[in-house]
């Protein structure tokens, strides 16, 4: 049988909502893990409403976020919903939840009680700003988290307001942070045989992408601000108009590219012109060289900008929107545009692909999100844990599944 990607044979639990557990689960699913997404009974996951086209009252984020991954129902709030979890604990590898702090503890299911189930049990946490600390105990939310991080400030232009990006950016990181932490925690347990707690906060990871701010304050005092659509001291990387009025990205902030870039521009002179000779000086000059380089760019197509920088060694590029992006032959050749078979419309709605890609055991999008909350209680309760079809039913009727 081909397997279903490197985690072929892995089982997660995934309990939680909304981004950045959920993010987690699906990318270990990407990666070929069974993950067994938990709902509780009618509670769904609000993630199931979101997004921003709605086809036949159906939303298409869940199509993408919750794929390759079984639907459960279970309530955790009851005793006998707490015992089926357990079972699962027993026959799985790895959990994933981002309830705040204490949740999890507060049913009576603590790493301690799920480690005493499955030495080899393997808790994910996910939450605004860790298990631990003076604030552990706060909900979170990734707009909070970027603007805590210090990551917001240094987004839009100098002396304005400091805008989110149009994504919850801060979920993504932690989730990929929190699977991240799971392949390691995995790959400790095939040495000791022995599970732990993956710790992933949002403040945390939005702070590890942050680049050299901190020593940059600690060492000199630099207090990095919003530089707009450029960085400073990083030239020539910005963005030009070009004639059709749309943009084009140019960074050619390394001396041998931008020696390039003089080239391909006829302006070979500016190589060895002192203002723009060498990284440091480009730096200090970055605005009379952005002006020359937007000079030459507003008098071009798009395209041609593209070519010849492309044919010079420079690297370039255009600014698409998502209506570009689905059609990128680059992207589409390498299973990026990838379809879902959405059961609720009877259509593939089509979505990112998996990424990495492996040369050997690449992943695989196995099937979209469920079409309805509990669809695969019975292959789980019945198959999986091997509950009878009488106690299916009576579960069903106390409110437990």
């Amino acid at each position: 049988m081909t397997p279903t990607g490197p985690l072929d044979g892995i089982r997660v639990i995934e309990v939680g909502t909304l981004i950045s557990g959920p993010f987690a689960g699906r990318l270990l699913g990407d990666m070929g893990a069974e993950v067994i997404k938990i709902e509780p009974p009618g509670a769904p996951d609000p993630l199931r409403t979101w997004g921003q086209a709605e086809l036949d009252g159906h939303h298409f984020f869940w199509t993408v976020h919750a794929r390759n991954k079984k639907a459960v129902t279970l309530n955790l709030r009851e005793s006998n919903g707490r015992d089926i979890f357990l079972d699962l604990v027993e026959r799985s590898d790895v959990i994933v939840e981002n309830f705040r702090p204490g949740t999890l503890e507060k049913w009576g299911l603590g790493y301690d009680v799920l480690r005493d189930r499955n030495r080899g049990i393997i808790l994910v946490r996910v939450s605004g700003y860790g298990q631990t600390g003076p604030e552990a105990h706060k909900a979170g939310y990734a707009s909070v988290a970027e603007a805590a991080s210090g990551l917001r400030h240094m987004n839009g232009f100098p002396g304005g307001p400091p805008p989110r990006l149009a994504l919850s950016l801060g979920d993504s990181l932690a989730g990929m942070f929190a699977a991240q932490g799971a392949l390691a925690a995995l790959y400790r347990r095939s040495v000791t045989g022995e599970g732990q707690v993956v710790d992933a906060a949002l403040t945390e990871s939005c702070l590890a992408v942050q680049e050299s701010t901190i020593p940059d304050y600690d060492v000199g005092g630099v207090v990095r601000g919003p530089s707009g659509t450029r960085l400073e001291g990083i030239a020539p990387s910005n963005i030009y108009p070009t004639a059709d009025g749309s943009w084009v990205v140019i960074a050619a902030n390394q001396d041998t590219v931008f020696r390039r870039l003089c080239g391909a521009m006829d302006r070979p002179e500016l190589a060895t012109d002192e203002r723009f000779s060498n990284h440091v000086a480009r730096g200090r000059n970055q605005d009379e060289l952005d002006d020359i380089i937007g000079s030459w760019a507003a008098a071009r197509q798009p395209a041609d900008i593209i070519a010849t920088l492309s044919a010079a060694g420079v690297i370039s590029g255009p600014i698409n929107t998502v209506a570009e992006v689905v059609e990128d032959p680059q992207l589409k050749s390498r299973g990026m545009i990838a379809d879902h078979w959405d059961e609720r419309i009877g259509r593939n709605v089509k979505g990112p692909g998996v990424v990495p890609v492996l040369s050997d055991t690449p992943g695989t999008i196995r099937s979209a999100g469920s079409s309805r909350p509990g669809q695969h209680n019975d292959e789980i309760y019945r198959d999986l844990l091997g509950r009878s079809d009488a106690e299916l039913e009576t579960l069903r009727s106390e409110g437990v599944i």
